[in-house]
């Protein structure tokens, strides 16, 4: 019904191997986010792993300003590691699943 199964299964272990390899390749894809006036800079990795953070020095005159831009520049640099984490996971994984018919989850 399936064709060869062994064939399926090599398959599927050489897809998960190609996952593992993109999450790590991910860990040094590096996405940076800057606010409009340059006063915040946040990098992260496309695993959403916070690695560095520039606070311009007047942003700790008023900590309600800081905590301000810290949650929206914090939200986009997540929103932008996601699409790159979750396209890039996305191709690895159709990559290498068998062609079972019927079955394409990754359109």
């Amino acid at each position: 019904m399936f064709g060869d199964l062994s064939g399926m299964m090599e398959s599927l272990k050489g897809a998960q191997q190609k996952v593992e390899e993109t999450k790590t390749r991910l860990n040094s894809v590096l996405v940076d986010e800057v606010t409009a006036d340059g006063k915040l800079k946040i990098t992260l990795t496309a695993n959403r792993e916070i690695k560095a953070i520039s606070i311009d020095n007047s942003l700790f005159a008023d900590a309600e300003e800081l905590e301000d831009y810290l949650i929206i520049t914090l939200n986009k640099a997540i929103e932008k590691a996601t699409k790159i984490n979750e396209a890039e996971m996305a191709v690895a994984a159709k990559s290498g699943m068998p062609n079972i018919p019927g079955m394409d989850m990754f359109k």
